[in-house]
This record gives C-alpha cells, sequence and structure tokens, in this order.
C-alpha cells in the first residue's frame, strides 16, 4: 500500500452540450494530473461530459450515442492513472446520473448518484433515477469512497461509504453559486467528516450556464473537521492535494500553496456577475455587446461588469438623451465611458418620441398624460438599442435590477429589450454596495451617479421614490416574500408598515406577467427571479 496518494482536482469550465469540447477538456487534464503533476487520481466535475444541468438535452436519441463514445475516449486516454468522471448513464429505459471509475485503462466501476435534488434551481427527478448501492474503489490500496454533489447534503450515502469501508470520502459536484454557497458547503463536508471519521475531498466546476453561475470552491477537510484546502473561485485548472497513511488511518495533508480565503459577500456576488457575463456571450458567440448609459448607477455598474468580462474592445455604449435627461447624467455617462475605453455614440431619442406623441394624438386626445408617455420614451431607446444590436451581432445587455423587476418598475419592449441582465437578481441596495465594491479595485463609476437619488428621468424632477418605497425599506420586504414566502402579517411584524407590505406585495403578484417576458441573468439570491421561481401569471390568490 501506498503511503501517500496525490489527488488532482480538475475545476472545469464545461460547456452544456459540447461533449467533443468537454472530453477535450477532460484528457487534456487527465494528461497533466498524470504526466505533470503525476497523481494517482483525477477528479472530473459531476456530468463532466455533457456539461451541467443538461436539462432535456438528455432526452435526445443522438446524446446516449455521444457520451457513449465520449466516455470511451476517456477510458482510452487513462492508462497510467486512476479517474473519477460525471456522465450521465444510459441503462435500458433510466437514466443514472453516474460517475465512471476508470483505472489501467478499464471501467472498473460506475457509481450512481443517489440523492437527486429536486427544489430551487434542481429538477434531476424529472431526469434522473436514484443509484441504491455505495461506491467504494481502490486506488492503490486506498479505499475511496464516491459521491456525487447532493449525495453529501444528507448523512445516508457517506455512512454507507464508510460501512463498505471507505478510507476517504470525495465529492464531485456541479453546486452553483449563491450568497454564502461555499460557507454552506464546508458546514456539510465538516459534518459529513464528523459522522463519518473520515476526511472529505470535493470538487466544483467553474462558469456560467444560462443563470447559473459555479464558482468553483473546490476543497478539502481532514478528520478534524479542518480546511485544508481551498481552490479560488472562478479559477479553472487543476489542484493537488494529497492524503497521507498514519496510525489513525488516511487523512488529507494540508498543501504547501496557501488556502485561498472564504469569498466575502460582495465580491463574491461581483465575480459571479462577471463570469456569467463573460460565460454567456462567450459560449453563445457574441462578438460583443451594446448597452444603453443612462448616467444612473445600475446602467454604470453593468457597463463595468461588461468591461471586466469580455474588455472595453468588445463593448458598445448609447447615451439616449429625451427632453428630460439631466445634464449631470450627460457628463457622468460620458465620463465613465471614457474612463472604461469603450465606444460611446449620443443619439438622442427626441426626434423619434415627438414623432410618436404626434402620431398617437388623435388616439390620446383629451387624456391626460400618465406612465404611457414615459413607456414611450423607453420604448425609442429600445428600438434604438435593438437595431445597433441587429446591424452589429453584437448582444444587448439588459440594466434592470431585481428591486425593479419585483414590483414592475421596468417597460416591457422598452429597458427589459435585450438578450442577458447581468443585475437581475440583484437588489437596488446591493447595486450600490457592489457599485462602490468595484471602484475599490480602480474608480470607474463617478461618485456622483452613487451619490445622487435614483430616477428614471422620464418626467420632469422624477425620483424613483416617487412610485416605490425607499429602497431600504423596499428590498427587506422584497427579501421577506420572495426569499422567505413570508405573508403580509409576518413581514409587517417584522417592523414594516403593514399598508405599505400589502401594496409592495400586490405590485409583485400583479407584475408576473413582465418577468415572464424577461432576458435570463445571472443567480446570486436563495431564490432568484427564472427557474427559481415559478409563479402563476394568472391568480386569484
Amino acid at each position: 500500500m501506498s503511503e501517500r496518494l496525490r489527488i488532482a482536482l480538475a475545476q472545469q469550465n464545461l460547456h452544456v452540450g459540447a461533449i467533443d469540447a468537454n472530453t477535450e477538456q477532460a484528457l487534456v487534464a487527465i494528461t497533466r494530473a498524470r504526466d505533470e503533476l503525476h497523481c494517482d487520481l483525477l477528479l472530473l466535475p459531476e456530468l463532466a461530459l455533457c456539461g451541467y444541468p443538461p436539462e432535456d438535452l438528455l432526452f435526445h436519441a443522438g446524446m446516449r450515442m455521444r457520451i457513449s463514445d465520449a466516455l470511451e475516449r476517456v477510458r482510452e486516454h487513462s492508462r497510467g492513472i486512476a479517474v473519477l468522471v460525471g456522465f450521465p448513464e444510459y441503462h435500458e429505459s433510466q437514466i443514472y446520473n453516474a460517475c465512471a471509475f476508470i483505472a489501467d485503462g478499464e471501467i472498473k466501476h460506475v457509481y450512481r448518484k443517489q440523492v437527486l435534488p429536486n427544489y430551487s434551481v434542481f429538477d434531476e427527478k424529472r431526469y434522473f433515477s436514484p443509484g441504491d448501492a455505495p461506491g467504494v474503489v481502490s486506488v492503490k490500496g486506498v479505499a475511496v469512497g464516491v459521491h456525487v454533489c447532493e449525495d453529501i447534503w444528507e448523512a445516508a450515502p457517506c455512512t454507507r461509504s464508510k460501512r463498505a469501508g471507505a478510507d476517504v470520502l470525495v465529492a464531485i459536484n456541479g453546486s452553483p453559486f449563491r450568497i454564502g454557497a461555499q460557507a454552506i458547503r464546508e458546514q456539510v463536508m465538516r459534518s459529513r467528516v464528523k459522522e463519518t471519521g473520515r476526511p472529505m475531498v470535493y470538487v466544483n466546476m467553474v462558469g456560467g450556464q444560462d443563470e447559473l453561475v459555479f464558482d468553483g470552491g473546490s476543497s478539502a477537510v481532514n478528520r478534524a473537521g479542518e480546511v485544508v484546502y481551498r481552490a479560488g473561485a472562478y479559477d479553472a485548472g487543476l489542484h493537488v492535494v494529497e492524503l497521507e497513511s498514519g496510525r489513525q488511518g488516511w487523512d488529507v495533508v494540508a498543501p504547501e500553496a496557501p488556502i485561498s480565503p472564504l469569498p466575502e459577500l460582495v465580491p463574491s456576488v461581483y465575480g459571479a456577475l462577471v463570469t456569467g457575463t463573460r460565460d454567456y456571450v462567450n459560449k453563445h458567440g457574441f462578438p460583443g455587446v451594446v448597452l444603453g448609459l443612462s448616467g444612473g448607477v445600475d446602467s454604470a455598474l453593468t457597463l463595468a461588469v461588461a468591461v471586466d468580462a469580455i474588455g472595453a474592445d468588445k463593448v458598445q455604449v448609447v447615451m439616449m438623451p429625451s427632453r428630460y435627461t439631466s445634464k449631470m447624467s450627460l457628463e457622468d455617462a460620458a465620463a465613465q465611458a471614457r474612463i472604461l475605453g469603450v465606444a460611446y455614440q449620443e443619439l438622442s431619442i427626441e426626434p423619434i418620441f415627438r414623432t410618436v406623441l404626434e402620431t398617437l394624438a388623435p388616439v390620446f386626445e383629451g387624456l391626460a398624460e400618465d406612465a404611457t408617455e414615459e413607456n414611450i420614451q423607453s420604448r425609442c431607446r429600445g428600438i434604438l438599442l435593438m437595431a445597433i444590436s441587429n446591424k452589429t451581432g453584437r448582444m444587448l445587455l439588459t440594466t434592470g435590477n431585481k428591486s425593479e423587476m419585483a414590483v414592475g418598475y421596468a417597460t416591457l419592449y422598452g429597458d427589459m429589450a435585450g438578450g442577458f441582465s447581468p443585475l437581475k437578481d440583484c437588489s437596488k441596495t446591493l447595486v450600490y454596495r457592489l457599485a462602490r465594491y468595484r471602484n475599490t479595485l480602480g474608480e470607474v463609476i463617478p461618485s456622483r451617479v452613487i451619490e445622487r437619488p435614483p430616477s428614471a428621468e422620464l418626467r420632469p424632477d422624477q425620483k424613483d421614490t416617487d412610485s416605490l418605497p425607499p429602497y431600504d425599506v423596499l428590498d427587506p420586504i422584497l427579501e421577506a416574500f420572495i426569499e422567505d414566502d413570508l405573508s403580509v402579517d409576518e413581514i409587517a411584524a417584522r417592523g414594516y408598515d403593514r399598508e405599505i407590505v400589502g401594496r409592495v406585495l400586490g405590485m409583485v403578484r400583479r407584475n408576473e406577467y413582465k418577468r415572464r417576458q424577461a432576458p435570463p441573468g445571472v443567480r446570486v439570491s436563495r431564490r432568484a427571479f427564472g427557474r427559481d421561481w415559478r409563479y402563476p401569471i394568472t391568480s386569484g390568490y
């Protein structure tokens, strides 16, 4: 029996459905782990061959054949190293979320995920059947208990592995980011280690996939329950940990490389926004993005995210003033564009707006001005931005935030028009925190953009508080309803005015039809609008 076991953790950025590209990533990782890092075992992520989550692609007839071919390529390439690789296993009429153990160029064992998550963004019971047996494999005489993601969130699978003789527990994962996720994962790992007395090694993927962002954080916990290794967030690459045989059995040895710090809230969210935006643009093959720059904090932060994600040379911004746009907004938008070095145009919507009003005058005769005229301005801007997107091929980024989307403070076919919404799951108060944080890395957002009262500038002297409660009141109410599922009375019991709470929750309910038509955006909270949120449009509740 070896006295040491070197394990490589492949923290990979996978692309759902890109089986050939994902397989090439696996082969490169195998070669490097074996020949350069001299590892005994390589852990590849959950469903590494097809990407995660593959959703209804799993039902396509061609997927089964292509996965079989990909697994064969991995098998042939794995001589001289043991490999654990996630893949969808097709067996008769069933599909399993599986992990193949390959050693000496042979598939020695296939482990089937036992616990299938079916909550929040997960719907694995739609696709997979659960496994019912532990998977303990031998690598140089070390008994390795294999688990896939959700398996370690319950005690039973790890306990079964211990009873089957496992010396160490490993888990391959596709665990998406949300605020505080890494600390929660590590607490789960410590719980399993405490229950079993076995150390645990955990690998996670990185990168964006539609609304989800995977943040990595691959880690190892020793028998004492200490996190002795943590890979950097959003850092694709191979990370090595070692097991050592001692009097109490096998344990993880702290590597010489320093442990990455546990991510702080605001930097981790900013990293998710940048990663999600970069991968959405690049994996779709867009040559760049375009967005409207208003002089407000939302578009300013979206611009900073876009530049950090794909580079200034791929970003185009357009300031579209109307009769209500302030001089300050014009100055601040131009200043930020200049600081970041992006292509900048100023296109007035006044001629279009005036023409639309003139055209509609016979229809609107005798009717007072209201939000209709405000929405027309937003839709004029949407026309210009979508035309630029069509002509240049650049994807249009929308700039709205979660607070606005929750209460419908956005215009269908206007500022909601676009292909991707980086701030979709960020409350307005979080947007301000993110803007201030980004300026600590280098001041790119003019300070008065952050300090001025927010305004849509669609009528004279307009302020957001004309239509909404202050954001420091609105956002906690929204969080209590959307993420905690609390009632009006329960939220009011937290100290909020009951009438305001009722009005806010009524706005959320009435505006589901808008949210269904909104573009996808990065998920960062416990419950985001999109695949997390399934609220009826037509409801008498």
